[in-house]
């Protein structure tokens, strides 16, 4: 039998304050949420479980029709704001509030700063720091119906009353290997870039548009802000009111014709009902713009895949992340690597300096690269048998 927990299950706007007014003071507030995103331009929130200090909480948000002090809650004051993969709390926050949670410490961030692997489940995380096994029976729930069942409620409040525990052992460990301020660098350059991919059109990170000239990208920049509008308007997914791979296709047409477009194989299947006629309009509209205000081709270095010399720094990336007890994968990707080896080798020049070349980055993994680039580091085999068999050395006849 699931262990029964006492809590306060909020249904209402003057609840809700009640409960903000006694969470005010709190040291730590551990939340997660509840969704729904199927086919929805915006995730539907249907759910926000709290742990305020030693207060537990459930906030039925199909219920409350204002759910704003509790995010004025979060940030505001001088708790810390404890979660785990916090993205999509941190945008419910910001939307709401046009702030983002305040001293937010998410424990899947900060795991991978201490060797273990990114991204880390909660159960994950919850099994190997406190030993602990959790039931995620509930996963494909559905969080709209009513009323919540037992074994709902159990899930949700599990998701929470675990992040105070963690919060304790993942701080601990960081502070031992002095990572605080890495972690905390870390938190507030996602956090910024998160809140750029909300308020700045993102048109730019269309796949397949490296290649295209000034022309199809006015075509490209344009359909993404209608189609934005178009889906905010219909609540879907953008992608269900016109495929990336189509709004592609339909700029490097550069044809206003909607005979033309239909011409495009699938085309009229894969949009949504009624926007032929809207396409073909937007595709005029960006035609139309002075050549001007067309945007500027997007900038294409030489090739930096780096061939076997692109495989052999990212291993090197591996090897020094292992023997330093932190995940790759927040470190940097292979990618990342390439552009630091492409500039250090005067193969490309970036706008801004490669994402390993600053900070905690280049601290730890930066200068190495350098020094391998240089001949001054390298690898070798030290125990084919280990889980880590190979090392880093310096190179003792180097001149």
């Amino acid at each position: 039998m699931p262990q029964e927990r006492k809590f306060e299950h909020i249904t209402t706007d003057s609840h809700l304050v009640e409960f903000c007014e006694k969470a005010a003071g709190s040291e730590f507030i551990g939340f997660d949420t509840e969704f729904v995103s199927e086919n929805r331009y915006r995730p539907e929130l249907c759910l926000i479980q709290v742990a305020a200090d030693e207060q537990l909480a459930i906030i039925d948000t199909l219920a409350v029709k204002d759910v704003s002090p509790f995010w004025n809650l979060l940030v505001e004051g001088s708790h810390v704001t404890i979660a785990h993969a916090a993205r999509e709390e941190q945008l419910f926050c910001f939307r709401a509030s046009d702030r983002t949670p305040a001293n937010l410490f998410d424990v899947q961030l900060a795991a991978g700063f201490t060797g273990l692997e990114y991204p880390a489940s909660y159960g994950n995380l919850i099994s190997r720091l406190l030993g602990i096994t959790i039931d995620k029976g509930e996963t494909r729930t559905d969080w709209k119906r009513r009323p919540l069942s037992q074994s709902q409620i159990e899930y949700a409040l599990v998701d929470v009353i675990h992040l105070r525990p963690l919060y304790d052992k993942l701080t601990q460990k960081l502070k031992s290997m002095e990572r605080m301020e890495w972690l905390e660098l870390e938190t507030q350059q996602r956090t910024d870039a998160l809140v750029r991919s909300e308020v700045e059109p993102q048109w730019h990170r269309m796949p397949g548009i490296s290649s295209l000239s000034r022309g199809p990208l006015a075509i490209v920049r344009q359909l993404w802000i209608w189609r934005d509008k178009e889906a905010k308007k219909r609540n879907r997914s953008p992608r269900r009111i016109l495929p990336d791979d189509l709004l592609v296709e339909v700029a490097k047409r550069g044809s206003r014709e909607t005979r033309k477009l239909k011409a495009i194989r699938g085309l009229e299947n894969r949009i949504a009902g009624g926007t032929l006629g809207a396409i073909a309009d937007t595709i005029g509209d960006a035609l139309d713009l002075p050549k001007s205000e067309w945007p500027q081709r997007l900038p294409r270095g030489k090739s930096m895949n780096l061939g076997s010399l692109g495989q052999f720094l990212t291993t090197a990336l591996g090897v020094v992340c292992r023997s330093n007890q932190i995940a790759p994968s927040i470190v940097g990707t292979a990618q990342d690597v390439r552009n630091l080896a492409a500039e250090k080798l005067g193969m490309v020049k970036l706008k801004e300096p490669p994402a390993m070349a600053n900070g905690w980055r280049r601290e730890l993994v930066g200068q190495l690269i350098e020094q391998i680039l240089s001949g001054r580091i390298a690898i070798r085999v030290d125990d084919p048998r280990s889980d880590n068999p190979l090392v880093l050395e310096e190179v003792q006849d180097f001149e």
